[in-house]
């Protein structure tokens, strides 16, 4: 080889070597950059005892079933069916922290799925990656590989223990309604052709897509029927539990081209201030504030909504506010006046476990004395459904 062949060949390599090392790097993000709220699921309002057949896994903040199949959370705190890294369903360390949760993913009719509100509404045209982490239980009868993300702009509420459809109520030209359903097409789902059957190492599910702009909640699970699933038999498991159970750990959702946008904005663009006017005697209706039926403990699903709260009292730290709790007018008046005050009880006590004093704070229930709507309309029943604050000093 002459010196000047010698020459190019070393320049071919410094390069070819230059490329490969900057196309392997990944973006990388603070923890802040993250759009999941509780990624790892350590943030907990109780420490899980058992598992019900047809619980609800409420125990944990930000996330919740959307479906009345019972997911279920897992941590080191928890009771002897719910400990890691044994419990009733497996045995597995979290990958990260001492919680995580499980849920079934196929092999019969049953289904489970988690869901949790994002920390903003995704924007149209930019591109999201989303990554979570899964293991299957030694206990499953098999394992499946179309786990994945769904993001959508509302908040999935199904009554179904089987797979989520798509159930739309569409108007045909005569003014007939027609219910249509089609499966849900996950955003992000692992490769049809690697099942997930590794129980003892967490494997990494992980894609990339352009949001079509509002989506605001993430559901996952398995969208697919058993024979789209790629359920195999991985002869690594014992076949006591009927399908195929995953943990699941360590979700996070970044978006790849939004800094870059934000940068070109915040130099030509003043950010926009809090538009909202905060003056003494201003009630405002806490939305997406949830209880279970007829009871008046917080749900997870009012997350995203008590954390928005907190963060007010926090930066206007002279605000005081009374809670009210409110009903629809079904039931007895002194029955109503007291669930309605143990829920702003409820919204009251959040707060001062979150840090606000409770000097700042003060709750009552009106029953179904302050109607903001008709009751005598579904629609109307829960809008009268409430929790409100009005601002008693500034």
């Amino acid at each position: 080889m002459t010196y000047f062949n010698r020459k190019i060949y070393c320049l071919i390599l410094f390069l070819s070597i230059a490329f490969a090392d900057l196309f392997s790097q990944n973006i990388s993000f603070d923890n802040d950059s993250n759009l999941i709220f509780n990624p790892s699921f350590e943030q907990h309002s109780a420490c899980p005892q058992r598992i019900e057949p047809y619980g609800i896994m409420d125990e944990v903040d930000a996330w919740w079933q959307p479906t009345h199949g019972s997911s279920d959370y897992y941590n080191n705190c928890g009771g002897k069916q719910c400990k890691v890294p044994k419990n009733k369903l497996g045995i597995q360390m979290p990958r990260t922290g001492g919680s995580m949760v499980g849920i079934y993913c196929s092999l019969t009719d049953y289904r489970e799925y988690i869901q949790t509100e994002l920390k903003e509404t995704l924007k149209k045209g930019e591109t999201y990656k989303l990554s979570f982490y899964v293991s299957l239980s030694e206990y499953s009868k098999g394992a499946v590989a179309t786990i994945g993300g769904l993001f959508t702009p509302y908040r999935i509420e199904d009554t179904t223990r089987q797979m989520l459809i798509n159930t739309e109520t569409k108007v045909l030209a005569s003014g007939i309604r027609q219910n249509v359903s089609t499966f849900y097409k996950p955003q992000v789902v692992n490769d049809f052709s690697k099942p997930l059957f590794d129980t003892e190492q967490w494997m990494r599910i992980e894609g990339t897509f352009v949001a079509k702009g509002g989506e605001r909640f993430l559901t996952i699970g398995n969208f697919y029927p058993e024979e789209q699933s790629n359920h195999i038999d991985p002869g690594n498991t014992t076949n006591i539990l009927p399908g195929a159970y995953y943990y699941i750990e360590d979700v996070e959702l970044y978006c790849l081209t939004c800094n870059e946008q934000r940068d070109l904005t915040e130099q030509s663009v003043e950010k926009p201030k809090d538009t909202v006017e905060y003056t003494v005697g201003t009630t405002m209706v806490l939305e997406d504030i949830f209880f279970d039926f007829d009871k008046s403990v917080l749900l997870p699903q009012s997350y995203v909504a008590l954390l928005k709260l907190t963060k007010l009292l926090k930066d206007k730290p002279t605000m005081r506010i009374e809670l009210s709790g409110h009903t629809d007018n079904k039931g007895k008046d002194s029955y109503n006046a007291k669930l309605s005050q143990s829920r702003a009880k409820a919204v009251y006590e959040y707060l001062i476990n979150q840090g606000i004093d409770k000097k700042r704070l003060r709750y009552i229930g009106y029953g179904s004395k302050r109607p903001v709507a008709d009751n005598r309309t579904d629609e109307g029943r829960a809008k009268n459904r409430r929790v409100e604050f009005t601002i008693i000093d500034i």
